[in-house]
């Protein structure tokens, strides 16, 4: 959404690509860490049919706002948001034929996908190259992939349970705020010092690899009683939706409180998502 960019640059661009960054690689880790619960082909194939059906309905639901890019674009690599579900898809079906390596292949892997993907990205962003080389390297689909995005911090969250991290280390506050401090700190540099461009994405922060498994590690351990099925619906339902929200909402150019008005409906319409999806499998 641009938060703040017209009236405080500087602050936007920390959010935007810095510190609202850490999401997507917490939601990654989460996916990675109970994948390891696939543990069979049958499993895997069960997991597989319920992540490509989630991304078959809502691909087809977004059928209407297929402006950007090519219709192979928006298939196999998704639809604006979209991109998360098929990435998920493929970098646990890459995971789960890699599950049996050891850590240390594991880890070499995560470090060496993730490293090219942020390389590719900031010579996007620098425009270091010209012509069709650089367009090639700031189109989303060749960094924001299942490879260098998905299976990297989907792998990490693997690790975490497959050498049980999250029962013998447990991150103090400080540490985890100091992390978060990190992604915020480079988030800076890369706008002051390398002058990235604002209006330009940044989805990989090297400070990631080190906060988001830090973060999640907190909270696993943080103590909540409460219907986690609900919250995980919901969630799935606010993410799914919010691009619809967001497009129906700022066409309609309202004078002021767009960002407010775009919050309640986006929950209102996600609650009622979460009450279909009892009646129709499969939606969430």
């Amino acid at each position: 959404m641009h938060l703040l960019r017209d009236y405080h640059p500087s602050l936007s661009y920390v959010l935007v690509n810095g510190l609202f960054r850490i999401g997507v690689p917490v939601f990654l880790i989460i996916t990675g860490y109970y994948f390891y619960f696939v543990d069979t082909f049958d499993k895997l194939k069960k997991w597989t049919v319920r992540t490509f059906l989630l991304y078959s309905i809502w691909s087809i639901i977004y059928i209407p706002l297929w402006k950007e890019g090519s219709v192979f674009t928006n298939i196999f690599f998704g639809y604006h948001h979209l991109w998360y579900l098929i990435g998920t898809l493929f970098a646990g079906i890459l995971l789960f034929a890699l599950r049996k390596k050891s850590t240390s292949v594991l880890v070499a892997t995560i470090i060496v996908l993730f490293g090219i993907g942020y390389i590719i990205q900031l010579l996007g962003n620098m425009h270091y190259f010209t012509g069709e080389v650089d367009s090639t390297l700031n189109l989303y689909p060749f960094y924001r992939n299942f490879l260098f995005v998905c299976f990297p911090f989907l792998g990490i969250g693997f690790l975490i349970k497959k050498l049980n991290i999250d029962v013998k280390q447990k991150p103090s506050l400080i540490l985890v705020l100091a992390s978060v401090g990190l992604v915020i700190f480079e988030s800076f540099l890369n706008y002051k010092v390398i002058r990235l461009k604002q209006k330009e994405s940044i989805d990989l922060l090297i400070s990631l690899l080190i906060a988001c498994p830090l973060i999640f590690l907190y909270c696993k351990n943080l103590p909540f009683k409460t219907d986690s099925k609900i919250l995980a619906s919901l969630s799935t339902a606010i993410y799914l939706v919010h691009p619809l929200i967001m497009n129906w909402i700022f066409d309609l150019h309202l004078p002021s409180f767009e960002f407010v008005i775009f919050i309640v409906v986006l929950l209102i319409v996600s609650l009622i998502l979460v009450f279909i999806n009892r009646k129709i499998k499969y939606l969430l």
